[in-house]
C-alpha cells in the first residue's frame, strides 16, 4: 500500500511539473534586421548573450545562405538553436520546395510559419489561404516540419457575425496547422490574445510576444512589461492550454531613441519579469 501510495504522489506530482513547463525564449530576427543583414555573426552573439534560448529567422542569412550547415554549426557554438522560421507559401512552390525543405531540414528547424498572405484579408479570399495551408500540410509533415500561419491585426477583422477571419482560418485547417499568434497586433485589433490561444487548444506552438500599443494606452511604451497587455493572462493561456514550446519577442518599434537590440534586451527582460512574477502566482 505505501509503494503504491508512493507511485500514485510520484504520478500526480509529475503530472503537476508537466502542467507548469516552461516555453523557451527566441527572438524573431526581423526585429534586428538591419543588424543581421549588416553582419549577422555579430548580431546572433548579441542575442545569445542576452540569454535567448533561440532564434526565429526571417529570411536573411548572410554569408550562410548556401550553407545551412555552417549556420546550424554557428548557432550551436553560441548555444542557440533555431526556433522556426518565416516562409512564403511561394518558398514550398514545385519549383521552390525542395531547396526550401533541405535548407531548414539542415538548421533542424521545427516550424515554417507564413507570416503575411494578403489573401487572408478579406472574406472574399481568406478561403484561398485556407487551401494553401491544407495543401502544403502534408509536404510540411512529411519532411518533419510542422506548417503554420501568423496574424497581423487585419486577420482579426470580422468575417461574419461574431467569427473573425482569423477564427475561419482556424476552423478550417486541419489541428496539426500551427497558429502562431502575434499578440500585439490582435491587441491593436482591440482583441484579447489569450482568448485567442483558449479558443483553440494545443494549436499555438510558438506565440509573438510583442509589445503595441492601442491609442489609449496613454503614458505606456511599446516595450514588454511597459505597455498594455495582460500578460499574466497571457502566460497562463500558453502555459496551461496553448501547447506553447516557444514564446518569440519581437519588436518593431524602438521607444526613446534606443537601438533595436536595446529594445529587445529590454523587451526580453520585462517578459522575463512577467514569467517570474507569474511563477510565484501558479
Amino acid at each position: 500500500m505505501k509503494k503504491l501510495s508512493f507511485l500514485l504522489c510520484a504520478l500526480f506530482l509529475g503530472t503537476a511539473q508537466a502542467k507548469v513547463e516552461m516555453p523557451k525564449l527566441s527572438v524573431q530576427l526581423w526585429s534586428v534586421s538591419n543588424e543581421v543583414k549588416k553582419d549577422i555573426d555579430k548580431a546572433l552573439a548579441e542575442l545569445a548573450g542576452m540569454g535567448f534560448d533561440g532564434v526565429e529567422f526571417a529570411g536573411h542569412f548572410g554569408p550562410y545562405g548556401d550553407n545551412p550547415a555552417a549556420l546550424k554549426q554557428r548557432l550551436t557554438e553560441l548555444g542557440l538553436v533555431c526556433s522556426g522560421a518565416h516562409i512564403q507559401f511561394e518558398s514550398l512552390s514545385e519549383e521552390n520546395r525542395y531547396q526550401t525543405l533541405a535548407f531548414y531540414q539542415a538548421l533542424d528547424c521545427p516550424t515554417l510559419i507564413v507570416p503575411w498572405d494578403e489573401r487572408a484579408f478579406s472574406a472574399d479570399t481568406v478561403g484561398q489561404t485556407i487551401a494553401d495551408l491544407n495543401r502544403y500540410l502534408p509536404l510540411a509533415t512529411a519532411y518533419g516540419f510542422s506548417i503554420g500561419y501568423h496574424n497581423h491585426a487585419q486577420e482579426l477583422a470580422t468575417f461574419e457575425q461574431d467569427k473573425t477571419l482569423w477564427d475561419e482560418i482556424a476552423q478550417n485547417t486541419p489541428e496539426e496547422v500551427v497558429l502562431q499568434q502575434d499578440v500585439g497586433w490582435s491587441y491593436v485589433a482591440g482583441k484579447d490574445p489569450a482568448h485567442y490561444v483558449r479558443a483553440y487548444p494545443g494549436r499555438t506552438l510558438t506565440t509573438h510576444y510583442k509589445a503595441k500599443l492601442r491609442e489609449s494606452d496613454q503614458g505606456k511604451t511599446a516595450l514588454i512589461g511597459q505597455d498594455g497587455i495582460d500578460w499574466q493572462d497571457l502566460l497562463s493561456a500558453n502555459i496551461e492550454v496553448g501547447g506553447t514550446h516557444w514564446l518569440v519577442v519581437e519588436q518593431e518599434e524602438y521607444p526613446n531613441g534606443l537601438t533595436p537590440m536595446q529594445a529587445v534586451k529590454l523587451s526580453k527582460q520585462g517578459l522575463e519579469e512577467e514569467i517570474r512574477k507569474w511563477k510565484q502566482t501558479h
